[in-house]
């Protein structure tokens, strides 16, 4: 599994945009549908998650935290 100090989603209706950073390393920006996001946090070990408030701010916070992801 893949770690990340911390990530941060830029929710949005279709295609959500992710920045990751790790120890010491530039942050990694990649675009992801809504299945994709899904996929990409049950691939690494869980972490420190940043997101806007939104509407759908809750439902992926249900989400992450079912996968142990600590999400804020």
């Amino acid at each position: 599994m893949k770690k990340f100090i911390r990530v941060g989603v830029d929710l949005a209706r279709i295609i959500f945009k992710s920045t990751r950073w790790r120890a010491k390393m530039a942050p990694l920006t990649r675009k992801l549908t809504r299945v994709k996001m899904r996929e990409f946090f049950s691939q690494i070990e869980p972490g420190l998650v940043g997101m806007e408030a939104c509407g759908s701010a809750h439902y992926w916070a249900r989400e992450l935290k079912a996968m142990d992801t600590k999400c804020c």
